[in-house]
């Protein structure tokens, strides 16, 4: 098959993460196109080399009238050259204009998150509405997903396929040695963004004094005052692979869909403690191989010291983690999800 995978942004993050992983899986049977509009290219170099790359100019996450009739033109152009069997959209920009161009008996559509839109953006759920019989399936990335599309009145062949990843390669050498004056190292790898709530983690490294936290995904320098136990180490490739020399790790979103980050702790057996958004606590089940806790300072040190402070707890956790991931969220696991999907 000819598969073009399309998302909105080429920057690294988690529904990138999703294409890269599908893209590089697919390739070694498959012809795969990636196509993607603005961003920082970081995506582009974590594709093989047997992937075509396509920068889409004028694709841009916010809304401009010329610029998303600009892109338009170019998907007709891309889809006239490629003449591809599976077009799969990533996120609700390039889901609304892919819907919008492209014949719907070849279109996949992948939400990564509902609340992105029932929550963040809701003033676009009609738009939602009314383009889902404009592709062949709608595709959740975990049960909450798929409850809250039909909740949403967007039911029409609405299925469920987990995320999943290759486990990361392992560094050559210890990333953190920078603070290895503490006795333990936390990790939260997320984009700055109101999603992701900085605030939060702040305040539970504050309460935390004793254990270093590190924040990898800020895409600009930090200038606020920061604790003297709180590092933030930019945006970098490869950074599920910092998580291996990490002791916990903690995200603190206030939505989320499946994060590919948890999933790439889990695969180092890593414990996690994490706010109860989304599918989280699909994944993340409570006193097995961390916890979810609503978004409050004190729920996360209570859980984040409970574990790092019993062994036997965090030996339990840690196996019951590696346990899931290689059941449940592998890519190879994801990647017959979606081939089910496009043979269909």
């Amino acid at each position: 098959m000819r598969i073009l995978q399309i998302i909105t942004l080429c920057e690294l993050g988690g529904a990138q993460s999703v294409v890269v992983n599908l893209a590089n899986s697919l390739s070694k049977d498959h012809e795969v196109i990636v196509a993607a509009g603005e961003g920082d290219g970081k995506m582009w170099k974590m594709l093989n080399t047997n992937v075509q790359k396509v920068s889409v100019k004028h694709l841009k996450r916010s809304l401009s009238l010329i610029s998303d009739v600009q892109t338009g033109l170019s998907l007709i152009k891309l889809y006239r050259e490629y003449k591809p069997d599976i077009i799969h959209l990533h996120s609700s920009k390039i889901g609304v204009l892919g819907r919008l161009v492209f014949p719907k008996s070849k279109v996949v559509y992948t939400v990564h998150g509902v609340d992105s839109i029932r929550v963040a953006y809701r003033k676009y759920l009609p738009i939602e509405r009314m383009l889902q019989t404009r592709c062949k399936a709608i595709v959740g990335v975990s049960s909450y997903d798929v409850h809250y599309l039909k909740e949403e009145k967007i039911t029409y062949n609405v299925c469920l396929v987990y995320n999943g990843i290759l486990k990361p390669v392992i560094l050559e050498s210890n990333p953190f040695n920078f603070c290895s004056q503490y006795k333990r190292k936390i990790l939260c790898i997320a984009r700055l963004s109101p999603q992701t709530n900085l605030e939060l983690f702040l305040k539970v490294a504050s309460l935390l004094p004793q254990y270093a936290f590190i924040w990898i995904g800020n895409q600009h320098e930090v200038v606020e005052e920061n604790l003297q136990n709180v590092f933030f180490m930019g945006n970098i490739p490869n950074a599920g692979a910092y998580t291996n020399y990490a002791d916990l790790f903690i995200l603190t979103s206030n939505y989320e869909g499946l994060p590919m980050v948890i999933l790439e702790a889990m695969s180092y057996g890593k414990p996690v403690v994490a706010s109860n958004v989304g599918g989280i606590s699909e994944i993340v089940v409570n006193g097995e191989n961390g916890y979810v806790v609503e978004n409050v300072a004190e729920a996360f040190v209570e859980k984040i010291k409970y574990i790092l402070e019993h062994d036997e707890v965090n030996k339990s956790f840690s196996e019951k983690a590696i346990q899931r991931f290689n059941e449940d969220l592998t890519v190879e696991k994801m990647v017959e999800g979606y081939m089910e999907i496009y043979k269909q």
